[in-house]
């Protein structure tokens, strides 16, 4: 239709929507709305049909035409007042706006957040993370959303601001790195780790680009800490709604027994987490069993030939040992005595009964950390094969999927990287449940603006 040339294009749309005055501006490729100049990332705006109109349009458009609610006079035609903070949006058949929304992921590491985002039907445009690593599983996985390998510490509010399209709602979410604050970390306090200032960072890149959804993911722990309230303080001066709990994973369909802090934050009204059981897509897992029972059988050192990443890491004959007087749950003190590590017989100091551990086939495994594939590290344990769980388990145990490709083919695989970036992800179906409340909550204030 649109193909006939500029004049007539425009013409056709000028009797479609008699109130706007609609600019198609030729391209490269074609012809361009006026509106969607620069977007680059609009392939889950939505389908063909928008305004109760059938939009023509040919391949060689770069992006569907876009129409944006912005003036109070289209409310004769479109039956809605827009409010300030509620300027994006497209019509649906029932009347009521259907958000466009777009998201920026800070930290992103594989992109365990980014693709809970995408499944929850939120367009992640793009991802920054300072990991090389990083780059390929993040795009392969997550076609689209477009890798940026910069430090948040580097990233400017204006670089920022220029990934996000036009005319859309911005989200903008993020994990920073939270060794400093896990109960897990052992040593120098949280004053004198470098990286406890990148919550600073990611304030102010919210300060000085203003998305009108934030969140941020984290552990608990933060919560004990100044630079987490100094956080929400400057969220709240800003004028920003914010609420913060604790999540539990396995409430949210995830096999192992993590707790989250989550953030969420919105310009445009009060937001909170949706409850549990309304923001997976998918059944409940919450057990090992459910998470990996299916998986081939394994021996230690091995690497299944279906699946590069279902491999487990060698043991020594001394941990074989081990492994095979473990029962699910124990702990080394069920050994005998000739196997139990000097550094546990002494009579002073720790003693970490859940390192040497085996997983539990109908309980939520332990929390993944970055070492979870050695046997000595944790309760890392197969519940009943003589190894440490696989990469591949780790994995789906963070609720990856379990075809998520980590590693380019014929790329070398490494426990020590592969643990590092499964075990820092933001747990897949916990994105989701994130990627959820953000879309119910936008698509709630835009109806509520629709209303009126």
């Amino acid at each position: 239709m649109l193909s006939g040339g500029f004049g007539r294009a425009n013409q056709w749309m000028s009797r479609r929507f008699p109130v706007w005055q609609l600019a198609l501006l030729p391209t490269a490729r074609g012809f361009q709305c006026q509106f969607c100049i620069g977007v680059q990332n609009i392939r889950n705006v939505g389908s063909d049909r928008f305004f109760d109109w059938e939009i023509c349009y040919d391949g060689q458009l770069q992006a569907i035409l876009c129409l944006f609610l912005q003036r109070n006079d289209a409310r004769e035609m479109y039956g809605a007042t827009v409010k300030s903070g509620q300027r994006y949006g497209k019509r649906r058949k029932n009347g009521k706006q259907s958000a466009l929304i777009a998201a920026v992921d800070l930290f992103c590491g594989v992109g365990g957040l980014t693709r809970g985002m995408l499944d929850a039907g939120i367009p992640v445009v793009g991802g920054f993370d300072i990991d090389p690593a990083c780059c390929f599983p993040y795009e392969f996985n997550n076609g689209g959303s477009k890798f940026h390998q910069k430090s948040v510490v580097d990233l400017s509010g204006e670089e920022l601001a220029a990934c996000y399209p036009a005319h859309h709602t911005r989200v903008l979410v993020g994990c920073a790195p939270c060794q400093p604050f896990s109960k897990y970390t052992q040593g120098a306090p949280v004053q004198d780790n470098d990286k406890w200032g990148l919550l600073h960072e990611f304030g102010r890149l919210v300060q000085q680009v203003k998305p009108d959804v934030i969140s941020m993911e984290n552990v608990p722990e933060l919560q004990r800490h100044s630079v987490f309230f100094e956080f929400v303080a400057s969220l709240k001066q800003a004028g920003y709604h914010v609420a913060y709990q604790e999540a539990f994973c396995p409430d949210y369909g995830i096999a192992q027994q993590r707790k989250r802090l989550v953030l969420l934050a919105s310009l445009l009204g009060e937001i909170r987490l949706v409850p549990a059981k309304r923001a997976t897509s998918e059944a409940t897992t919450t057990t090992v069993r459910d998470a990996i029972a299916h998986l081939p059988k394994l021996g230690a050192g091995e690497v299944h030939t279906g699946d590069m990443m279902h491999r487990a890491c060698k043991l020594s004959q001394l941990n074989f040992k081990r492994v095979q007087a473990s029962r699910p749950g124990g702990t080394w003190r069920d050994w005998p005595t000739e196997l139990v590590a000097k550094c546990h017989q002494a009579k002073s100091g720790a003693t970490y009964p859940s390192v040497y551990g085996r997983m539990e086939w109908d309980k939520p495994a332990p929390t993944i950390t970055t070492q979870f594939f050695g046997f000595g590290n944790g309760r890392f344990g197969h519940p009943e094969q003589d190894r440490a769980i696989s990469l591949r388990e780790g994995a789906i145990l963070q609720s990856f999927p379990a075809d998520y490709v980590f590693v380019a083919e014929n790329q070398p695989i490494s426990f020590a990287t592969l643990g590092r970036l499964i075990g820092n992800a933001v747990p897949v179906k916990l994105g989701e449940a994130i990627g959820y409340s953000i879309r119910q909550h936008i698509q709630s204030c835009l109806s509520e603006g629709g209303d009126e």
